[in-house]
């Protein structure tokens, strides 16, 4: 059980709830004594972890949302927030990932990573923020990668997207501090998830794989207590701190020949 109670009887929104850390930080947001707001594309998914924590007596909504469509992220606010409820902690999980050569990939895939990654965090936060700002009270996670700390060849597009995602988090922290909301940008390294399939990315994968849970925990303890930016995995602080100091076209160019797609 964590000590933390900032999130005790508050009303959680989770994008993209249905697998991996979105699971993850659904439960321990749910162990923290949230109650919870599922969101993702998959509607069997999100009615299977709903019926999990009403067996546990959390109070749990969903809505079926894909945030690939601009329109997603008003029907998920219309459906909460406009619908009354009132919504104290966006988590902004939602994200996607596509291995390879950009110039051999589908050209709606790269797109759909800019959507989902980089405009749907916008127009979500864009709806919820204000109304935190007028409580002053608040706290948003955005999702961000390690791979935001250097340019990820074959990776390229969704390095870049995260990059985005980690300094808007940066930047709104900033903003809001003033009207007590807390903003955290959560920056995984590779982490036991279905990232890995979905993005055909197994290349990154390797033997010392963080699980999600874990880094849920960490992420939402960082937000707690308002530290802006969380590396829940040593080896991406010491490569984030690393990278400080080395030139980008250097760092570029080994990971090029680590990543390079095999014939």
């Amino acid at each position: 059980m964590t000590a933390t109670t900032e999130f005790q009887g508050k009303w959680a929104l989770v994008t993209g709830a249905s697998a991996g850390i979105g699971v993850a930080l659904a439960r321990d947001l749910a162990r923290r004594g949230a109650k919870l707001i599922l969101t993702a594309r998959r509607r069997e998914r999100l009615e299977s972890l709903a019926a999990e924590f009403a067996a546990q007596g959390i109070e749990t909504r969903i809505v079926v949302a894909d945030l690939n469509d601009p329109s997603a992220p008003q029907h998920i606010y219309d459906a909460t927030e406009g619908a009354g409820l009132t919504v104290d902690i966006l988590i902004n999980n939602a994200g996607l990932g596509q291995y390879g050569a950009f110039h051999l990939s589908p050209p709606e895939q790269e797109i759909s990573m800019v959507r989902v990654n980089c405009e749907a965090v916008v127009r979500l936060s864009r709806l919820f923020v204000p109304r935190m700002v007028e409580r002053r009270r608040g706290w948003v996670l955005v999702v961000s990668s390690g791979a935001s700390f250097q340019p990820v060849p074959y990776l390229t597009t969704y390095a870049a997207t995260k990059v985005f995602d980690r300094f808007f988090a940066l930047g709104l922290a900033a903003e809001v501090a003033q009207y007590g909301i807390k903003v955290t940008a959560l920056c995984p390294g590779t982490t036991e998830s279905e990232f890995f399939e979905v993005a055909r990315a197994s290349i990154f994968r390797n033997r010392k794989l963080q699980s999600a849970d874990e880094v849920a925990r960490l992420g939402l303890t960082a937000l707690a207590r308002g530290q802006r930016t969380i590396q829940p995995k040593w080896s991406g602080r010491f490569t984030a701190f690393l990278v400080r100091f080395l030139p980008v076209d250097l760092i570029t160019h080994f990971v090029e020949k680590a990543a390079r797609p095999k014939p």
